[in-house]
C-alpha cells in the first residue's frame, strides 16, 4: 500500500552553530548603503538540524531562516519521531496529500480571468496617466538601477516572450513542488503580472489609425521570477514557498517584490483563516512581509477579489504591514466591486493606495496580443513599477521614503475610505514633493540616531527617545 506522505513547516528552537550569512554581495552593499545591520535572521537554518531530519527519513524541501525552521515532506511515522528532537520547537502541518479528484482548486478558480474584447481601450496610455507617470517616464524614469521580483504561479512564455526585454531577466526560482514547467502552459497568471510592468511594444490595431504603443510601468527595470503558487492544490504549504521566494529576493538583492497572491480559505477547511487572522501578525507570509520592510525591500501586494463577496475581506499577506497593498479600480477612478477592502484586523487602512483592476491593459503570453483583463491582480504590478519607476529616479531614498512618498501622495490622503484605502497615487507629485515635515524630519535625522525599530509586528521611526509611525505621529 501506498504510503500518502504530506507537507510540514518544522520550527527549530535555535540557530545552533549556523555561521554562513545568506545574503549576496548586491544585498550586502544594500545594507551597507542603508546602514542596516546584519542580525541573526541573515543566519541560515543550523546545519545540523537539516541533516538531522533528513536522515529520520523527511525530505527537506526549502528553508526560512526569518523563520527558523523548514518545509519537509514525510510520513506521519517520521513526523512524530521528529516531533521528539529537541531542537525542533513547533510543527505545523502545512498540506494534506491525497489522490486527485480531477476538480480545479481553490488555486484555480479564485484567479480566473476575464478577458474583454472592447479594444477601442487597449492601450497603456490610461492607467499610466492614471498614476501620473508619464511626466516621470518622460523624464528618463523607467526603473533602470531597480531590480523587481514577481512572486505568482506559472509564467507561460515569459523566457521567450517578444514584448518582454530578456535581456533584463534576471532569473528564476521554483519553489513548488509541481511537475510542469514554470514556463509551462499550466498556468500564464505570473506572465500577465510581469507584461504590466516591464512589456513594451507598438501594437497595430488593424484599423487607420495605425499603431499605438505598450508600455509596462518600469520597462528598464530587472526583473526575477519566483513560482510559489501551486497549480493543483491551495494549502498554507503556498504560504510558507512563498515566505522563501521572499528571503530569496532579500538574498539577491531586490529593491521591489510584486505579488499577486493571497489566502484566507484552503482545500481543507480546518487550515482557514478567520478575520481576525487578517492583522499582520498571525501568518508566517504576513510576518515575513514586515521583516522584509525591515530588511529595506518593499513588498507590493494585491489585495485579492473578494470585495462583491460574503467574505469581502483582505487576505494575507495583504494584511502585512508596512507594504503597499492594492485594490483596484476602474478607468475612470472607480472602485471596482471586487476589490477586497479593509481594514486590516487590527484597524489600519487597507488598501493602502489603488490602481486600474477593472480593463487593464495586459499582453498575452499565448500570442503577445494585447488584451484586458479584470483583477487586483494586475492593479497590483501597475503600482510595482511605479514604485521602480520613482526609486529609479531618487536610487538613494529607502523603502520606506519611497513607501511614503507614493502614500502622501495619493488623491484620498486626508479622508481614507476602506474601499479606496489612500486612493490613488500620483508618481510625479511623490517625486516632487519633498517639502513634507515627515521627509525634512527624515532627512535630517539621517545623519542622527534614526533608526527603524519593528515592536510588537509593526514598524516605527525611532529617533532619539521618542517613537514615531510610519506617518509621523509621535507615540506618547
Amino acid at each position: 500500500m501506498l504510503t500518502l506522505l504530506s507537507i510540514f513547516f518544522l520550527q527549530f528552537a535555535d540557530k545552533a552553530g549556523s555561521d554562513v550569512v545568506c545574503l549576496s554581495p548586491t544585498a550586502m552593499e544594500m545594507r551597507e548603503e542603508r546602514n542596516l545591520v546584519i542580525d541573526s535572521l541573515d543566519y541560515a537554518v543550523a546545519p545540523q538540524y537539516l541533516d538531522s531530519v533528513s536522515r529520520m527519513g523527511a525530505k527537506v524541501l526549502h528553508t526560512s531562516r526569518w523563520m527558523n525552521g523548514a518545509t519537509v515532506k514525510a510520513s506521519n511515522e517520521v513526523i512524530s519521531a521528529i516531533e521528539q528532537c529537541s531542537f525542533v520547537d513547533t510543527i505545523y502541518l502545512t498540506r494534506i496529500d491525497k489522490e486527485s479528484d480531477g476538480i480545479y482548486s481553490i488555486s484555480q478558480r479564485k484567479r480566473e480571468i476575464e478577458s474583454l474584447v472592447d479594444t477601442s481601450e487597449l492601450g497603456t496610455d490610461r492607467q499610466i496617466n492614471q498614476l501620473n507617470l508619464q511626466p516621470l517616464h518622460q523624464a528618463g524614469f523607467r526603473g533602470k538601477g531597480i531590480r523587481i521580483g514577481v512572486a505568482d504561479g506559472g509564467f507561460y512564455n515569459a523566457n521567450t516572450l517578444a514584448s518582454l526585454p530578456q535581456e533584463q531577466w534576471l532569473g528564476y526560482a521554483d519553489l513548488t513542488d509541481d511537475k510542469e514547467d514554470i514556463f509551462g502552459q499550466t498556468d500564464n497568471h505570473g506572465s500577465l503580472c510581469l507584461t504590466a510592468i516591464v512589456a513594451k511594444k507598438d501594437v497595430s490595431d488593424g484599423t487607420a489609425v495605425g499603431t499605438f504603443s505598450y508600455s509596462g510601468t518600469a520597462t528598464d527595470a530587472e526583473y526575477f521570477l519566483f513560482r510559489t503558487e501551486e497549480h493543483a492544490t491551495e494549502s498554507p504549504k503556498e504560504i510558507d514557498n512563498w515566505v522563501a521566494a521572499i528571503e530569496m529576493a532579500d538574498s539577491l538583492g531586490l529593491h521591489i517584490v510584486s505579488t499577486s497572491l493571497g489566502y484566507t480559505t484552503f482545500d481543507q477547511r480546518t487550515f482557514n483563516f478567520a478575520y481576525s487572522d487578517m492583522d499582520g501578525r498571525t501568518s508566517r507570509g504576513a510576518q515575513a512581509a514586515a521583516i522584509a520592510a525591515r530588511k529595506g525591500m518593499l513588498l507590493v501586494i494585491a489585495m485579492g477579489n473578494e470585495g462583491n463577496k460574503h467574505w469581502h475581506y483582505l487576505s494575507t499577506p495583504a494584511d502585512a504591514d508596512s507594504i503597499l497593498s492594492v485594490g483596484a479600480v476602474n478607468k475612470e477612478g472607480t472602485i471596482a466591486t471586487f476589490s477586497s477592502y479593509g481594514p486590516s484586523a487590527d484597524g489600519r487602512i487597507k488598501p493602502e493606495v489603488c490602481a486600474v483592476g477593472e480593463g487593464t491593459c495586459l499582453i498575452n503570453p499565448a500570442n503577445d496580443a494585447v488584451i484586458s483583463s479584470n483583477g487586483t491582480s494586475f492593479a497590483c504590478p501597475l503600482i510595482a513599477g511605479m514604485a521602480a519607476s520613482l526609486w529609479s529616479a531618487l536610487p538613494k531614498a529607502t523603502n520606506m521614503e519611497i513607501r511614503e512618498r507614493i502614500i502622501r501622495s495619493c488623491d484620498r490622503y486626508d479622508h481614507p475610505h476602506e474601499h479606496y484605502g489612500y486612493g490613488i497615487p500620483n508618481a510625479w507629485k511623490a517625486y516632487t514633493n519633498t517639502t513634507t515635515d515627515w521627509h525634512n524630519s527624515l532627512q535630517n535625522t539621517q545623519t542622527d540616531t534614526y533608526t527603524k525599530i519593528l515592536y510588537n509586528g509593526q514598524l516605527y521611526i525611532q529617533h532619539n527617545e521618542f517613537r514615531y509611525t510610519l506617518l509621523g505621529n509621535k507615540i506618547e
